[in-house]
C-alpha cells in the first residue's frame, strides 16, 4: 500500500497519541474508531489474550487519570457513558493489536499507526538536536553581542515544549 492511499488521517492518528505516565500511547476507543470496531469488542478481544499484553504494552487508567483527561478534553461524548477507565496501549502494544484482532483492516491501520509513532519520535529526535546545536552555536558566540543572546533566547522559547496549560475560561465558583 501506497502512502498516499492511506486507510486513515496521519492527523488523525496522531492526534490520538497521548503522552500518559511518560509514555506515548493510544486509548482504547481510539483505537476501537481506527479499527471500525466496538470497544468493547476490542477490550475483549485484549483480555482473551491477557499474556500478550504485559504491563509495558498495555495498562488501564486510574479513575484520577481518567478523569484528568476528560477535563483536558471537555466532556466529550467519545469517553461519555463509560463505567470503566479507558485502557492506554503503548506502541508495542499497539503492535500486538494486529495479532489479537486478525482483521485485514486491523494490520493495515497498525502499519499506518506504526509509521506514525516512528514520525513523532522522528520529530522529537529532531527537536533534541537542534537544541544540543543551538546550545553550541551560544557557547561558541556568546561573548558576542546582546542581541544574539536576545536571538538565542527566542528561539529557545519557540522550541520549548509547553509547561502549563492554559487558564481556564469562564465562572470559576470560590
Amino acid at each position: 500500500m501506497t502512502q498516499s492511499k492511506a486507510l486513515v488521517p496521519v492527523e488523525r492518528i496522531q492526534g490520538s497519541i497521548l503522552l500518559i505516565r511518560k509514555q506515548t500511547v493510544m486509548l482504547d476507543a481510539d483505537l476501537a474508531e481506527l479499527y471500525e470496531v466496538e470497544t468493547k469488542v476490542l477490550v475483549r478481544a485484549v483480555k482473551r489474550n491477557q499474556e500478550r499484553f504485559p504491563d509495558d504494552f498495555m495498562f488501564q487508567l486510574s479513575k484520577q487519570e481518567f478523569e484528568n483527561l476528560r477535563c483536558h478534553f471537555g466532556t466529550s461524548s467519545q469517553w461519555g457513558g463509560r463505567r470503566y477507565p479507558p485502557y492506554a496501549f503503548t506502541e508495542q502494544g499497539v503492535a500486538m493489536l494486529s495479532s489479537v484482532l486478525r482483521s485485514p483492516r486491523a494490520v493495515e491501520v497498525n502499519i499506518e499507526i506504526m509509521r506514525a509513532f516512528v514520525r513523532l519520535r522522528s520529530m522529537l529526535t529532531n527537536q533534541e538536536v537542534f537544541g544540543r546545536k543551538l546550545a553550541q552555536l551560544e557557547r561558541k558566540y556568546e561573548s558576542h553581542d546582546k542581541q544574539i543572546k536576545t536571538v538565542f533566547d527566542a528561539i529557545r522559547q519557540l522550541i520549548a515544549p509547553p509547561t502549563k496549560q492554559t487558564p481556564r475560561i469562564g465562572f470559576k465558583p470560590k
